[in-house]
């Protein structure tokens, strides 16, 4: 038998992870990241950048989770990764660069708060904030692309991070 929201047995737990957005505009994606923030008991939010705010088309694709999800907007991105860091956060972003490393070879560390940085949609995190990161990942792929959607590819990162944390 399926279960429903009713009837799923899953206990709610809250990471210590900030997932940090670096101009991630578009409205179904952050609809998509509200809900997944939501799933995997994300500590916070914070979507940067400039004009950002919720509507219908965030609402549609969030399930209302922008309800009960933890989120600030803050338009610079960069200023609140120094801030962070400063405040012993451990600063990780998901981008491939020729120096990031494969996620499945990465320990998170346990002991300390967690930001997770991704970035816009064509143009990934900025370079200001990788040279701040503690570690730069990227998920490896085998087809003829390079990247995935920044939706999918946080899935997958935040599915990993909170596996080792539990």
């Amino acid at each position: 038998m399926q279960l429903t929201h009713y009837t799923s047995n899953f206990k709610k737990r809250k990471f210590p992870i900030t997932l940090v957005c670096d101009n991630v505009t578009n409205a179904p994606n952050i609809g998509s990241l509200f809900r997944m923030a939501d799933a995997f008991g994300i500590e916070k939010l914070v979507l940067c950048g400039e004009n950002i705010k919720l509507g219908r088309k965030i609402s549609k694709t969030s399930r209302a989770t922008e309800k009960v999800v933890n989120f600030d907007i803050c338009e610079d991105a960069l200023g609140l990764v120094k801030q962070l860091k400063e405040n012993n956060h451990y600063i990780i972003s998901l981008e491939i660069t020729d120096k990031s490393t494969p996620i499945h070879n990465i320990k998170f560390p346990k002991d300390i708060a967690i930001v997770l940085v991704i970035g816009d949609e064509n143009f990934g995190v900025s370079d200001a904030i990788l040279n701040l990161s503690d570690a730069v990942i990227h998920i490896d792929m085998f087809g003829q692309n390079s990247s995935m959607n920044v939706v999918q590819a946080t899935n997958i990162a935040v599915y990993e991070i909170t596996k080792q944390l539990f």
